[in-house]
């Protein structure tokens, strides 16, 4: 069928090449013709050559969805938020180096401690009188004389805590009585008849300045005084405040 198609196309034109050629040459005179009927479609031509390799493209990241661009200026800075909570207390960190050595202090003045500090004993075989101050006239030890040998009282001079012993050598009973400015501390007696015998008593007392500290007889007041056997008294400053 194509076949006959091309045939036919050939003998008309065959017959339109002269008309064509007498209309070239007799333009000058003649009126142009009508346009011809198109011809059919030619055949497919031959395949080309291979061209040249192309440049290698840019590499392409994801899908085929939408890339993502590149990374835009920075814009300008937000006004500040709102404070937050505080956060969790961190961990202590590690402890420091030590700084150097401080600068040396002014020398400093030496301390004076105060002292108080008596020791006295019954000077006479006597027996006190009876319910009066045991004077003890013999001196041992009297630091800055706070003991009067004259009245038998301790004065403090010294405010703080103090410590008050008796020791006493008695052939018949006996009674002593500690007092602070007139008011009874503690008794001590001893009720034994037995002949060169010795007692004794002791007790700690705060003491403001000036306050006195002495012992006094009652009924029973048994107390000797002899180089067989002394009755001392003495005291002395424990903490001073």
């Amino acid at each position: 069928m194509l076949r006959r198609c091309f045939l036919v196309i050939g003998a008309l034109l065959s017959l339109a090449t002269p008309l064509l050629l007498a209309v070239e040459t007799c333009q000058t005179t003649g009126m142009h013709g009508m346009p011809g009927i198109p011809g059919l479609p030619g055949r497919d031509g031959r395949d080309g050559q291979h061209g040249d390799k192309g440049q290698t493209g840019a590499v392409r990241h994801g899908g085929l969805g939408p890339q993502k661009g590149q990374k835009g200026e920075p814009g300008p800075m937000g006004f500040p938020g709102k404070r937050g909570q505080s956060g969790k207390s961190g961990e202590a960190g590690v402890p420091g180096t030590g700084g150097p050595p401080g600068e040396s202090g002014e020398p400093g003045s030496v301390g004076v401690q105060q002292q108080a500090a008596f020791s006295v004993a019954r000077g006479t075989n006597d027996y006190p009188d009876k319910s009066s101050v045991i004077r003890f006239t013999k001196v041992i030890t009297n630091i800055d004389d706070d003991y009067s040998t004259e009245t038998g009282r301790f004065r403090c001079r010294v405010p703080g805590t103090y410590y008050f012993v008796y020791h006493a050598s008695l052939d018949d009973r006996l009674c002593v009585l500690m007092k602070l400015d007139g008011m009874q501390l503690t008794t001590f007696c001893d009720h034994r008849r037995v002949r060169r015998q010795v007692t004794s008593g002791s007790l700690a007392v705060y003491l403001s300045r000036d306050q006195e500290v002495w012992l006094e007889t009652k009924d029973y007041r048994g107390m000797r005084g002899k180089p067989e056997g002394y009755s001392i008294f003495s005291g002395f400053l424990v903490q001073p405040h």
